[in-house]
């Protein structure tokens, strides 16, 4: 990198000049100004200096076109990310004419204490106030506008945070908290008709629940693997250049000498330096890493201090640890060679969102190794889709067994449909909607780190454990959050209304399983109609 080859020299230089002119204007103070200017802004630590850098790489071509149209950046909690980011901004607009930077965050508060140290900085430099246009603090109205019509707003991350602009700079904040793509796929695309334009997605690791970010890093992971991206035609991949995404993590890795990819542990100070570029730079110290580590949850240490991805999102009617217990990846499984039996009958469950939006379908059957696979086979919006595709020619497995709640629920209302179309669904009501919850949930338990045997092995778990799932994020976010309500006689049932997240997927995928676990009767069919003949 040179700066012929990257903007991030400019930036690094134009940092350097704005921590000097702050710490001569906290030298010449005059009487009743109580300004912290050395307080504003620190100076860039070498990884930050490092970052701007190869981020701000340039094609070789006119016009100072980025290499990246997206960064995503990835290090632990309390390191410097939104410094780095309020110089980025600055320097957007003040020095590179970015028409409008626009900055989301997950919640209100967040956004606007990001946007008040930008503001804050250039307000208190003079030769930048001095190109400030205009500053509106009102809530929900943040701008800073610069004479040239250089704009920075703020959004929450919500799918209108963005609409309306055309971003040259979009910072997502936060990205793991993204637990769906509306935000995202609104605010990232003001910056198609941008051809200066970058997309920043700033975090430390996620969990199951992390739908974005854990996308987009698998994106940037497969092209530095040197795989690309699947479904992408030959005569699009020779001649557009879809390498242009940039992973800049900071993250504690594995252990040394291991070759089996285990994770260092929590007390591993090699994985806290590996994690925390800033440590030992700033007040980030062992010593408050340690006192992290022995305070915390594991899995809160992990992503917040380690910057270590974990396969848990929360609590969820399940015991900590045992959905993501349960997890057997398509690819472990092609491994194996595992599919389903289709000895067996397969079910579906169906379930409707409480807002009435989203409708489910689950399936669950029994696969080669004797365990139950449970899966959400179809998701989309509104209900008109549901019938037709359920009976549609093209389902491998016929819809001859399907579970749905007759009463007191939003799928409810497309019993009669379901009834008119020949679908013949089993009841899920009374004693089976505490029962199926009991019984999934017996299950799912039994994937519980507290409850394998230390000297199991993968084998033997899978011998134990009878149930697994995929890798389904609408599906791991409702099994890891959803909220229960009490029934009769010591049982409980999910509660769609009261769960933080849609909790639909797991009601289908309950009802799915449930359904299976009565072992249903293969359906009859002539040998003769299999082969496409009509007896009579």
């Amino acid at each position: 990198m040179t700066p012929e080859t990257s903007l991030g020299f400019e930036v690094v230089e134009f940092w350097d000049w704005m921590r000097d002119r702050l710490e001569e204007l906290d030298a010449t103070r005059v009487d009743g100004d109580d300004t912290d200017y050395l307080g504003l802004l620190p100076r860039a630590l070498e990884w930050q200096r490092w970052l701007l850098i190869h981020a701000l790489e340039l094609l070789d071509e006119p016009g100072c076109v980025f290499r990246f149209r997206t960064v995503l950046l990835l290090v632990a909690r309390q390191n410097g990310k939104s410094t780095l980011l309020t110089v980025l901004i600055l320097w957007r607009m003040f020095q590179d004419g970015a028409r409008m930077v626009l900055e989301t965050h997950a919640t209100t508060e967040h956004a606007r204490a990001a946007w008040e140290e930008a503001v804050e900085v250039a307000d208190a430099i003079p030769e930048l106030a001095e190109d400030i246009a205009k500053i509106n603090e009102g809530k929900g109205s943040e701008l800073l506008l610069l004479d040239g019509g250089e704009r920075f707003k703020i959004a929450t991350a919500n799918r209108r945070g963005g609409r309306g602009f055309r971003g040259d700079l979009v910072i997502f904040d936060e990205l793991r908290e993204h637990q769906d793509w509306r935000a995202w796929s609104a605010t990232s695309k003001t910056t198609l008709a941008r051809k200066r334009a970058q997309v920043w997605g700033v975090s430390n690791a996620g969990d199951l629940s992390s739908v974005v970010l854990r996308h987009v890093r698998a994106i940037a992971v497969a092209h530095i693997l040197g795989k690309g991206l699947e479904g992408v035609p030959d005569e699009i991949a020779d001649t557009v250049d879809l390498d242009s995404i940039g992973l800049f993590e900071w993250s504690a890795g594995t252990v040394d000498g291991r070759e089996d990819g285990t994770p260092r542990g929590v007390w591993d100070r090699e994985g806290w330096a590996q994690a925390n570029p800033s440590m030992g730079y700033t007040d980030l110290d062992e010593r408050a890493i340690a006192n992290a580590a022995a305070t915390d949850p594991e899995w809160e240490f992990r992503t917040e201090v380690l910057c270590q991805f974990v396969n848990i999102a929360g609590s969820g009617p399940f015991p900590n640890g045992a959905w993501a217990g349960t997890l057997d990846t398509n690819e472990a499984r092609a491994e194996r060679g595992v599919k389903r039996d289709k000895g067996r009958p397969a079910c579906y469950g169906v379930d409707m969102s409480a807002d009435r939006t989203m409708v489910y379908v689950a399936i669950a059957f029994w696969d080669t190794e004797g365990r139950i696979r449970g899966e959400i086979a179809a998701q989309r919006a509104g209900s008109d889709w549901v019938i037709p595709w359920l009976t549609s020619e093209a389902r491998k497995v016929k819809p001859d067994h399907v579970a749905m709640q007759r009463r007191g629920a939003p799928i409810s209302s497309m019993w009669k449909a379901f009834v008119d179309a020949g679908l013949e669904p089993t009841a899920w009501e009374g004693a089976e909607l505490a029962g199926w919850h009991g019984l999934v949930y017996d299950l799912v338990r039994a994937g519980a780190p507290d409850e394998a045997p230390a000297d199991e092995t993968p084998k033997k778990r899978r011998k134990r454990v009878r149930i697994s799932h995929g890798e389904q994020p609408v599906l791991d976010v409702a099994a890891q959050s959803a909220a229960v309500t009490p029934l009769g006689d010591g049982g409980w049932a999910v509660d769609r209304v009261k769960s933080p997240n849609d909790a639909a997927p797991l009601m289908a995928f309950i009802a799915a399983v449930g359904l299976l676990l009565t072992d249903p009767a293969p359906a009859d069919e002539s040998a003769y109609e299999s082969h496409g003949l009509v007896v009579v």
